[in-house]
This record gives structure tokens, C-alpha cells and sequence, in this order.
């Protein structure tokens, strides 16, 4: 016994420092570890809180994405129409008054034909002056200049059209095949044409995290549900300035460590992933040698990490596993059972003749 007691002593070390692979500990249901975390504008050290995965908390988190969705810009239908702006050209046609129009009328180059709206927001026209359009719509210009040019002709009809559309554009980047600054006209430029436009999405596009920046905001747009599911509320207007970046989805991975069947980077599919998915793809986990009450889902986050764990000691918990949905850069940690700790330190401090039966004795109490 007494030539035991350098092993006896070893064994009580902390694991971390002995043992082959990680282990994951807690104290209080938080993190052994700080963390950098941003708090208020800046980076703070912290340790992260342990959140069991329950039912309760899976409701919570679908809640909350609901919530998310809903916060998406609003759609203003009274601004569905084309609103004339700067540099837009404008082709003005008075019947019986051919002296107003164009010299050579449809058969100028669009180019060349019609009149410029200035930087101002102005067109300037006969006899009419400087007349505000800016803001205006076809129709709008229409009547206000007709109203005009009455105060110098009788029973005045006329038309107005955009020729040339300049002044309001959205910028389609990213994983499209023809990414680039797009110009609006009088159709309405939703989500699902400005991709069409665009040419479609490549092979690596991720549809379920597509980004719209807009006056200094960035939204989160599920275009794929707007595809699969017919869901209309991610199928927003866009409008000038905006930016709307397909991301690319080969980076989206889930990173499977610890006591299961394959440690492995695996690839989400469609961003769509759950926690019993990911454990069957890294072929299960080893309940000979890992601890089922010990799953660990460690998140990452924009500086604000979580850990989240699931007690599958009971097939139950498979339930939940199978509800609670990872995201890309998630690390899924199954923890190491006791005994199988021991037995690797041995395997690294005795001859490898020795291992099986000072295993055996550990057990019966030697």
C-alpha cells in the first residue's frame, strides 16, 4: 500500500490537469471560467450562467423568435408607389400643344429625351417654371401640372411618365449571382425580386440569416421561410439605401466534442439543426463512458455567451433534445463519467501490462 501512495496521490489532483480531454465543471450553476462579455458599450470578464434545458425554457426561446420576427420594419402601402426624385427623367406629352413637347417626340433616345429632375428635387418646364416633384408620384406630378399650365391654356390634357429611373436604389451582396446596386421603378421592389433580379441565390447561400440594413439598423430575415413556408411577413418592401446581404453558409457548423461517437465539425443544414440531430450525427453518445446528465450546449453569441445543459439520464429528455434548436458556432460537450477519467490516468502514468489490473483493484477497493 505504502508503495501505492505517489498513484493515490496523483489521483487526487484535479482532473483538469490529469486527464485525457476536457472536462466541464460548475460551481453554483455557473461557469468555472470568465468570459469576455460586452455590458453597456464594453468588454467585461464574467462567468456564464448554466441554464438547464427544460420545456419552460424552449418556450420561452420560440416566444422570443416570434417576438423577433414582429419587430421586422412595417410595410407602408399608402408608399407602395414610385415617389419621383432627383436625376429621375421625366417625358411630358401635351396634346395640341406640340410646341410644349419634345422636338422629334418617341423618337429621342430615351437617353436624351424628356427632362431631368434637378438636385433640388425640381423639373423646370414652360412657360411653368421650377415645379416641385420631389416625393411626388406620376400621378400627383400630373395634376399639379395641369393645374399649371391651365393658367396659360385652355382645356389642357396631358401624360407624364418616368423614362429613366435614378434616383431610388438598393444594393442586392452576397452570396447572389449577380450582386450589385439595383435601381427601382414603379413595381415595387420586395425581398424575393431584388434576389430574382439579382439573378437567384448560389449553391452556398444562407437563406435563413439573410441581413437588410436599413438607417442604421440591421434586420434578420428568414427568406427561406418566405419559400418553404409561404411566409409573407419576411417578404419586406425595400426602399433607397437600403443593403440586403445574402451570407454565405459553408461557415455555419456545429461543433460536436466530448464523449460521443465521432468528435467532428458538422455542417447545418439550411441553418436547421436540433440538439437530438446533432448528437445522431456524431453517432450517439457513449453512455459507457460519459455522464448523460452532463450535455453541454455552449454558445458563443456577439459577445454574449450562454450554456445551456440537458439531463438525459431519462430517454425523456430525448423530447427536449429533439426540440431545442443549435445555432451555427454552438459547441454540443458531452461530459466524461468518473470512472472512465481514472482509468486514463492510468493508462498515462502505469505500463500498459499494469492498466488492466489496477483497473480491476480500483474497483473491488484496493
Amino acid at each position: 500500500m505504502f508503495r501505492l501512495s505517489p498513484l493515490v496521490l496523483v489521483l487526487t489532483l484535479s482532473a483538469c490537469s490529469w486527464v485525457p480531454g476536457m472536462k466541464m465543471q460548475a460551481d453554483n450553476n455557473v461557469s468555472e471560467l470568465e468570459v469576455p462579455v460586452m455590458k453597456g458599450g464594453r468588454m467585461v470578464k464574467e462567468k456564464t450562467r448554466i441554464v438547464p434545458i427544460t420545456a419552460d425554457l424552449i418556450i420561452a426561446r420560440e416566444n422570443a423568435r416570434q417576438q423577433a420576427v414582429n419587430k421586422l420594419p412595417p410595410v407602408d402601402l399608402a408608399k407602395t408607389a414610385y415617389r419621383i426624385g432627383p436625376h429621375d427623367r421625366l417625358l411630358v406629352t401635351v396634346w395640341e400643344h406640340p410646341e410644349l413637347n419634345d422636338p422629334g417626340g418617341e423618337k429621342i433616345m430615351p437617353e436624351l429625351a424628356g427632362k431631368v429632375v434637378d438636385d433640388d428635387g425640381n423639373l423646370f418646364y414652360p412657360y411653368v417654371g421650377d415645379l416641385p416633384v420631389a416625393g411626388k408620384t406620376v400621378s400627383e406630378v400630373r395634376t399639379l401640372l395641369t393645374r399649371e399650365l391651365s393658367n396659360y391654356f385652355k382645356k389642357v390634357k396631358l401624360d407624364v411618365r418616368v423614362l429613366s429611373f435614378q434616383s431610388h436604389r438598393a444594393a442586392i451582396v452576397g452570396e447572389v449571382k449577380t450582386p450589385g446596386v439595383q435601381a427601382m421603378d414603379e413595381t415595387p421592389m420586395t425581398v424575393a425580386e431584388a434576389i430574382s433580379r439579382a439573378g437567384g441565390v448560389t449553391e452556398d447561400a444562407d437563406m435563413s440569416n439573410v441581413a437588410l440594413a436599413r438607417d442604421g439598423k440591421l434586420y434578420k430575415i428568414d427568406v427561406l421561410a418566405l419559400y418553404e413556408k409561404g411566409n409573407s411577413t419576411q417578404n419586406l418592401l425595400l426602399k433607397d439605401g437600403d443593403v440586403l446581404n445574402i451570407p454565405n453558409s459553408k461557415d455555419n457548423k456545429v461543433f460536436m466534442m466530448g464523449e460521443v461517437g465521432k468528435q467532428q465539425a458538422l455542417q447545418m443544414n439550411k441553418d436547421r439543426m436540433t440538439l437530438a440531430q446533432a448528437l445522431a450525427e456524431a453517432y450517439g453518445v457513449d453512455f459507457n463512458s460519459s455522464r448523460p446528465e452532463d450535455i453541454y450546449v455552449i454558445r458563443p453569441g456577439d459577445m454574449n455567451p450562454e450554456i445551456f445543459q440537458l439531463d438525459a439520464e431519462s430517454p425523456d429528455a430525448l423530447i427536449l433534445a429533439d426540440q431545442f434548436s443549435l445555432q451555427p458556432h454552438d459547441t454540443v460537450f458531452v461530459g466524461t463519467a468518473g470512472v472512465t477519467r481514472w482509468s486514463r490516468v492510468l493508462n498515462q502514468i502505469l505500463p500498459g501490462s499494469f492498466t488492466s489490473i489496477m483497473s480491476r483493484a480500483a474497483f473491488v477497493g484496493m
